[in-house]
């Protein structure tokens, strides 16, 4: 700012606008007055514009614009409208698009100036654009993606050149597009803790290593036979888990009982039923037979 502060100064300093600024380093911060020359009161708000967009980046060439009549600035947050770091640089990113493109296109479909810097958007124009511009950087924060807009502004500009469409509703010619909301996830209730009866008095101390050495009787051992202790403990541990292996490994080697089968019906109810199939069978093969020998009879004599 210090190294184009003069060509700031001859800007505001001249004929239309006649403006006095001042450069405060120490404090930081830059002062604009009238003069006695200065003809339009609007032209100081103009220039603070000029200055506020140049603190958030913008060349002097561009921020000189604002200057002019019907020429207007705005300077967009967007560091509030996302919580998550990594999704805000993610959806500023969808702004600029794959080498500035989608940035270019809302340029040239709104016939403004946009500039992104850090958590702002800057951006020069007429009044449409401005408005038009701020719908498309809030909705892309919001996770809408900005190519469609940059479609709809297309069919707009398009839908301008027919002065027969001046009067009608150009919604049925516009896309319209669907937001696909996820649902956010349900967060499972914990499991209430059970209160608590209230008491005045204080939780009684846990006793302590000294303690319970004192009531095990290891406190006044010396160290051999507290050493004596712990391989009696130990042995003992050991066989009641050496037992149990045994246990576990002998219900491997039981044989599984045998299942008892019920018994069948006896012998001679079985030779009866055996008889009887037979006697059925005997019987069709008679009536086949006398049937054959009644056709064979009744064909001789038809000869």
């Amino acid at each position: 700012m210090q190294q184009i502060w003069p060509l700031v100064e001859a800007t505001l300093n001249v004929h239309p606008y006649m403006l006095k600024a001042t450069l405060d380093l120490k404090a930081g911060k830059i002062y604009v007055a009238t003069t006695e020359k200065t003809f339009d009161p609007f032209i100081i708000v103009k220039a603070r514009d000029m200055l506020q967009l140049m603190a958030r980046g913008v060349s002097l060439q561009q921020a000189r614009r604002v200057l002019e009549d019907g020429v207007f600035s705005d300077i967009i947050k967007i560091g509030n409208l996302c919580k998550n770091r990594e999704t805000f640089i993610h959806r500023r990113q969808r702004l600029l698009g794959p080498d500035g493109a989608t940035l270019k296109a809302l340029e040239l479909l709104t016939d403004s100036y946009i500039f992104i810097q850090g958590k702002t958007v800057s951006v020069i124009g007429d009044v449409k654009a401005l408005k038009a511009v701020r719908r498309v950087v809030e909705d892309c924060m919001f996770n809408v993606h900005p190519i469609y807009h940059v479609k709809e502004l297309m069919i707009r500009r398009e839908l301008m050149k027919k002065p027969e469409l001046a009067g009608e509703n150009w919604d049925k010619y516009l896309p319209q597009f669907k937001k696909n909301i996820t649902q956010k996830r349900i967060k499972k209730k914990k499991p209430q803790k059970e209160k608590k009866e209230y008491t005045p008095f204080p939780n009684a101390p846990e006793p302590s290593k000294i303690d319970k050495m004192i009531e095990s009787g290891e406190y006044f051992m010396t160290e051999e036979q507290r050493k004596d202790k712990k391989d009696k403990d130990l042995k003992k541990q050991n066989k009641i888990t050496s037992m149990e292996r045994k246990v576990e490994k002998s219900k491997i080697m039981i044989a599984p009982e045998e299942k008892t089968r019920v018994k069948s019906e006896d012998k001679e109810d079985l030779v009866a039923k055996i008889k009887e199939n037979s006697d059925k069978k005997r019987k069709v093969n008679n009536i086949q037979a006398s049937d054959f020998v009644d056709k064979k009879k009744k064909r001789q004599r038809l000869e």
